[in-house]
């Protein structure tokens, strides 16, 4: 009997630690966990913000003392790390409308709703970057899970703080977000005539009273 039991314990103890096992390796690849070790693998360091579109493998993460932004896709499979000069703007986008807009060199387009969308919540961020010029998100609909919205207006308010996190780096890079005006044109002071320039025009006035 006791071998028995010996037994069943040894067949639980095993159970209970292929369990863990297992979700341990399920947390350890699961879509957040994976992005977030890129976010600081590319960073080299923990990054000050990021965003993930759950479901779609899709997730973006910056760090103002490394002074980059990294994107990343496929799980982090794939990313692409930009300075955060090359940082041009963001676009809010509410079902193929642009509701909200920060651009370098331009006036923002603040958020006017929070609600409205029906079909997709999209964020695109722009890079002054000709070969990945932006990346884009879709952060509603989105995979259920652990830190996804559940309602499009979670994911509008997400979306918004990143287009003011976006023009506030603009102001902070130096990046204005008014129209730059011209600058001022100068002429240039006429130059004065050297003494002997002098000398020799006042020769040439005394000749000519003489004649």
């Amino acid at each position: 009997m006791s071998e028995w039991l010996r037994l069943v314990l040894l067949i639980g103890v095993g159970g209970v630690g292929v369990t863990l096992l297992a979700m341990g390796l399920a947390r350890y690849l699961a879509e957040d966990q994976r992005l977030a070790r890129i976010f600081r693998q590319a960073l080299e360091t923990r990054p000050d913000a990021c965003l993930i579109a759950h479901g779609s493998g899709r997730g973006v993460a910056l760090s103002l003392a490394a002074r980059r932004i990294v994107a990343a896709w496929d799980a982090g499979a794939w990313h692409m790390v930009y300075p955060l000069e090359e940082l041009l703007g963001a676009e809010l986008d509410l079902d193929g409308q642009v509701a909200a807009r920060a651009m370098r060199g331009e006036p923002r387009r603040p958020l006017d709703r929070s609600t409205g969308a029906e079909r997709e919540v999209r964020l695109r961020l722009i890079f002054d970057e000709p070969r990945h010029p932006d990346f884009e998100l879709v952060l509603w609909p989105a995979k259920a899970g652990r830190g996804a919205p559940t309602r499009p207006r979670e994911a509008i308010s997400e979306a918004n703080r990143w287009i003011a996190r976006v023009e506030a780096l603009l102001r902070r890079s130096g990046g204005s977000l008014t129209l730059a005006q011209p600058p001022a044109v100068t002429k240039p002071a006429p130059a004065r005539p050297s003494l002997e320039a002098a000398l020799f025009e006042d020769e040439a006035d005394s000749d000519a009273l003489a004649d």
